[in-house]
């Protein structure tokens, strides 16, 4: 689904990301967490085809970056980003039929076929906003606008799905139920990729299977979310002893003491 070998990417002459490798397969969901300007966003921007590398290969489904048609690719990728630049009054149902086309508003002159309509429709009622289908996009809460922007993610039937801080302004409640949806979209659709980036460990959903540390634009760590969401892993990234505990299959992180670093 995704392939970055020794990827470099430089702008005005600082290096953002330095010499990362990152395989993502069908039905692994990953997180990338780090600290703020680790480089996480720009990695997301080059695994959705926004940017190029300045030095390395990026394969996204199969397409090699700098030999395909930019634009054909990214309709392959779903991208949830809750800065959705959208501030007209669409409806929840419109602003999901924008997947089709890829765009903010509404094409002019475009119109969904029946069957585009009934997707959305059904991926509508599958994320639990059916109620607010008609509901213009100014009155919603963010919230609903989250649920929103992953049925709008979906309808183009992507084989890879890229979260940026979806959790970004909801509250606990929200949060959870934004979680809760992500994992029903795994559930539903088990062989689908998905890349979510997060600083906190508390907004991983629980189908999260793979996980990748940056550290100053260098990967400190891939694999396995048992792997590297340790003790160890998480304080080196982060700069600062953080102790992890995992309760099921979520996740918190909490400051460790001195005596607890002494007790380690």
């Amino acid at each position: 689904m995704l392939a970055l070998q020794n990827v470099d990417f430089v702008r005005n002459e600082k290096v953002l990301l330095a010499d990362v490798s990152l395989t993502v397969r069908a039905g692994e969901r990953w997180a990338l967490l780090g600290p703020n300007g680790a480089g996480k966003s720009t990695l997301l921007r080059l695994c959705g085809a926004v940017n190029h590398p300045t030095r390395g290969t990026v394969d996204v489904l199969g397409r090699r970056m700098g030999r395909v048609d930019i634009r054909e690719l990214r309709e392959s990728i779903g991208h949830v980003d809750p800065r959705h630049p959208l501030r007209s009054p669409l409806t929840i149902e419109q602003v999901v039929l924008t997947g089709v086309t890829g765009s903010i508003e509404l094409m002019p002159r475009w119109q969904p076929t029946a069957e585009e309509q009934a997707r959305a429709t059904d991926l509508i009622d599958l994320l639990g906003i059916g109620t607010h289908a008609m509901s213009p996009w100014t009155t919603l809460s963010q919230g609903e606008r989250g649920r929103a922007l992953i049925a709008r993610a979906l309808i183009a039937d992507p084989g890879l799905l890229l979260l940026d801080e979806p959790s970004t302004g909801l509250d606990v409640a929200a949060r959870e139920q934004l979680l809760e949806t992500i994992d029903l979209v795994h559930t539903t659709r088990p062989e689908l990729a998905s890349v979510l980036v997060t600083h906190h460990l508390e907004e991983l959903p629980s189908s999260t299977t793979h996980a990748a540390l940056i550290r100053r634009g260098l990967l400190h760590a891939a694999g396995p979310v048992d792997d590297v969401l340790t003790t160890r892993l998480i304080s080196e990234c982060f700069d600062h002893p953080i102790e992890i505990t995992r309760n099921g299959t979520r996740w918190t992180a909490t400051a460790q003491t001195s005596d607890t670093r002494r007790a380690g």
